[in-house]
């Protein structure tokens, strides 16, 4: 037995939430009375104190210290609150978004009763909103930090609590960016030193942010396609049972496109995502339902946000059917787009991306003599590159405005996108023209990934070490050239040390692997590339790429032991 009956004991006494404290007395009656499956289920809320990180916190929802609930929430609120007043005072402002999970505004409404009893400002989203609006809010309103409730594309059992930092707690650069090291480390030790959830006082005087603030958003957001456009290109949209839906409608409204098509079963927020297994647009499957009203009513789009609408995705047809693009695809037609529309003022413009995305992004960057940075994963490095104008990551994340959100943000990406394709359909192209060009012009960069999914966490150590300690000589019949692990090469790449270990073969492909930061997971980013000697040469580069990428996909998942 891993759990201590006296620490469950004292965590149902402080727990402020009578519907978890009532879960867990019962649990811990029914373990007592020798039951090994809730003896198994205490073990597991009681391993440790759900870590804060750079991801601020996600878990599971439950009773106990590793799982998200009120108690872990309120420490969490009076920790970070605790941060606020040491770094600026009583006058720092707090700004508080969530989304339609449950507990979501449960978890919103203690922080900002937290941060007001402490004697700080905070205000409050009206109502569920994309994760887009928060940390336009804190760049808006000058923010020294900000919280958004949500667990985005997670499973339905899942919650999270993602910290920005703003105003006097970050330079020009970090303004509305997730947070980092040290802050992150920092705010730990003071969640460490709060006192117990029931003990943290409470207070009503916060303020609810204004309708004014979402207008705003949307009006800058619409700014990015030309003014008096309209289109009437038939477009299939799906919200995937997340927030994203109110404020698509008004951005398309707004930014002139008059054929939008809702899947109506899943634009309506639903914390139990009925319709799809794991509400995440990138899982197979999950555009089922888009793809099908596309083709009953003759659309020639499909765009899809994730649950918290700081994500999105499409899909495009494809001959008979329709494909939908990868994060990298969708991530350099956005940037060869935002590549020739940099206003000539725009001192020293950089493209960004994380080290697992294409490296085709790069060579647009250079052919348009852009800046380009590769960060570590994560918009919460993206974000911070000087200079920014346009960052992606592979995982259908991707900042098209960061002067107003410096963060990923689905919606403005969705309507560049929407924008983009319109453009297309009046040359009687589509969007697949736009990266048939790039890869005239580039060479054909694929890229795919290979996940190890587990259930026991001790598994994702043990994968990086053996990659480590037995690295595959060749990948998909090509020698690794070049090898480089961040945890202790990471200087090379001008990178902050992190748990990724690089190969690079003789034909210039590349592998990365790391383990997932928000889900238990090994993930393998595989990019392959082939040459592309004319334009008539494109299919069968197409094709030797496509037949690479599968023996390489072997090559790794036999490298990980799967």
């Amino acid at each position: 037995m891993a759990y201590s009956p006296d620490d469950v004991r004292a965590w149902i006494e402080h727990d402020p939430d009578p519907q978890t404290a009532a879960e867990l007395a019962a649990l811990l009656e029914t373990a007592e009375a020798g039951d090994g499956q809730a003896q198994a289920e205490l073990d597991s809320a009681f391993s440790g104190p759900l870590t804060f990180g750079t991801a601020g916190l996600r878990g599971r929802m439950g009773a106990g210290e590793t799982r998200m609930n009120r108690a872990v929430v309120r420490r969490a609120a009076a920790g970070l609150v605790s941060y606020l007043k040491e770094k600026v005072g009583n006058d720092a402002l707090l700004v508080i978004g969530y989304d339609a999970r449950y507990h979501s505004a449960d978890f919103a409404a203690d922080t900002a009763a937290i941060a007001a009893a402490a004697g700080i400002r905070a205000q409050i989203m009206p109502r569920t909103l994309p994760t887009p609006l928060l940390a336009y809010a804190v760049r808006k309103l000058d923010a020294d930090a900000g919280v958004m409730v949500t667990a985005s594309h997670n499973p339905a059992a899942d919650n999270g609590y993602k910290v920005y930092l703003g105003g006097r707690c970050a330079d020009e650069a970090g303004k509305g960016v997730q947070l980092v090291s040290p802050a992150d480390s920092e705010i730990a030790a003071l969640i460490a030193a709060a006192p117990p959830a029931d003990e943290i006082p409470l207070a009503e005087g916060y303020e609810t942010i204004d309708e004014t603030l979402i207008d705003s958003y949307i009006d800058e957001t619409a700014a990015l396609i030309p003014a008096g456009f309209t289109s009437n290109l038939p477009i299939v949209y799906t919200a995937m049972h997340g927030v994203g839906a109110e404020t698509m409608r008004k951005l398309f409204a707004k930014a002139g496109f008059t054929n939008v098509t809702e899947v109506a079963e899943q634009c309506e927020p639903d914390p139990d995502f009925p319709t799809v297994p794991f509400p995440n647009p990138e899982e197979d499957g999950a555009l089922n339902m888009a793809i099908e009203k596309a083709r009953v009513s003759g659309a020639q789009l499909v765009i899809a946000s994730d649950p918290d609408a700081d994500r999105c995705s499409i899909a495009i047809p494809n001959g008979e059917g329709w494909r939908q693009l990868s994060g990298d695809e969708i991530g350099s037609i956005l940037g060869e787009y935002l590549a020739e529309h940099i206003p000539p003022a725009t001192q020293n413009p950089t493209f960004a991306s994380s080290i697992v995305s294409s490296r085709l992004l790069s060579k647009i960057a250079e052919a348009h003599e852009l800046g380009y940075a590769g960060t570590l994963t994560g918009f919460k490095w993206i974000a911070r590159t000087e200079n920014l104008v346009y960052g992606y990551e592979e995982a259908i994340g991707f900042c098209v405005n960061p002067e107003a959100v410096r963060d990923k943000d689905g919606m403005s990406a969705a309507l560049l996108l929407a924008h983009i394709a319109h453009l297309q359909n009046t040359r009687g192209e589509g969007l697949q023209d736009v990266l048939d060009r790039l890869y005239i012009k580039h060479g054909v960069y694929l890229s795919a990934p290979v996940t190890l999914r587990v259930d026991d966490l001790a598994i994702i150590p043990a994968t990086m070490a053996r990659v480590r300690a037995t690295p595959p000589a060749t990948l998909a019949q090509s020698a690794i050239v070049s090898s480089i692990d961040l945890n202790d090469g990471s200087q090379a790449l001008g990178l902050p040390p992190s748990d990724v270990v690089m190969w690079y073969t003789e034909k210039n492909d590349r592998v990365v692997v790391r383990p997932s930061g928000t889900e238990p997971k090994v993930k393998c980013y595989l990019e392959v590339y082939v040459p592309v000697e004319c334009p008539e040469a494109l299919a069968e580069a197409k094709l030797a790429a496509a037949h690479r990428m599968d023996v390489l996909k072997k090559d790794v998942a036999a490298a990980l032991g799967m």
